[in-house]
């Protein structure tokens, strides 16, 4: 997959066959999206294209309203993007100067003189230009003038349901881990660095690595215990993770720590990828060491038998 950073860099020698739109999680709407793409192009030759707007244009418009989390980062979204057969992603940069610029202007400045849109497949909900004023009927009313093929994609469902990146969040939020993974095709991730911590785990048997994440838009769980999934570099790990303040030792500071069962390696600086089962419990103050303790070995065996491991003795 070619990545550009802009519309001015990507000049095409094919036909474009297009999509446009935030892809926030990539979920199994997006991915049936990209096969459609990718269909018609093997079919009627040319290659997929995706046009994307970074940072997401709430973030920009309104940028005092922060509580806008995001399912993936945009470079979490390149790695999806790529593993689901996208040939081109384009992500160009919001700015109130482009927010501004008319819905027919959009169309035909950027999709049919820069882009070069030969086929333009979108989401039967999709809305762009300034004010939002585009709209599916705009694009097939200026379809005949500028001489590009257009088709919508109706909702994909589970179970009866329209699938969204909006409900997606919203089961995160309420700790629905496998909802959301039915409308993602995964288990929600996030992706940070192992750093260094104040090594309370260690002291009490539960060495954990402490991960720093750097995004502030990225939608993490919760506060509370959960069964994960983590793999480092090519390797997958079973774990047990904590998000929180660690009440119990008094921590002013939010944390995300992971215990990753059966594993001893040092792996400070090390990338990870978390995936989230399940949650286990809400955080806890507890009122000795030697309680939590106990209600960590608690948790171990729910962890472990939720994720079917067998304790190395």
């Amino acid at each position: 997959m070619k990545i550009y950073n802009s519309v001015e860099e990507f000049s095409p020698d094919f036909n474009v066959i297009f999509t446009l739109g935030t892809f926030d999680g990539v979920h199994i709407g997006h991915q049936s999206i990209i096969k459609q793409l990718n269909d018609y192009a093997h079919k009627n030759g040319g290659e997929s294209v995706l046009l994307t707007f970074y940072p997401h244009p709430r973030h920009v418009l309104f940028p005092d309203d922060q509580r806008l989390k995001l399912l993936s980062t945009i470079e979490e979204r390149c790695e999806m993007l790529k593993d689901y057969g996208l040939k081109h992603f384009i992500i160009q940069e919001f700015t109130p100067e482009f927010s501004r610029i008319k819905s027919v202007n959009f169309v035909r400045d950027i999709l049919v003189n820069k882009l070069k849109v030969h086929k333009l497949i979108i989401g039967y909900d999709h809305h762009f230009g300034r004010n939002r004023e585009g709209n599916f009927e705009e694009l097939v009313n200026l379809s005949s003038l500028y001489s590009y093929e257009i088709e919508k994609i109706e909702p994909q469902k589970f179970e009866g349901i329209a699938i969204s990146s909006t409900k997606i969040r919203k089961a995160i939020t309420e700790d629905k881990f496998e909802e959301a993974k039915n409308y993602l095709g995964n288990y929600f991730n996030f992706r940070g660095t192992v750093v260094k911590g104040k090594k309370i785990g260690k002291q009490i048997g539960y060495p954990t690595a402490n991960i720093k994440i750097d995004n502030k838009w990225k939608l993490l769980p919760n506060d509370g215990v959960y069964a994960v999934c983590v793999n480092i570099g090519s390797k997958e790990y079973k774990g047990m993770m904590n998000i929180g303040f660690n009440p119990t030792f008094a921590s002013q500071k939010k944390s995300i720590e992971v215990h990753i069962l059966d594993f001893n390696l040092d792996i400070y600086g090390k990338d990870l990828k978390v995936s989230v089962v399940k949650k286990i419990r809400n955080e806890k103050k507890f009122s000795s060491v030697e309680e939590l303790k106990k209600v960590l070995q608690v948790d171990e065996n729910k962890v472990r038998q939720l994720l079917k491991i067998k304790k190395i003795s």
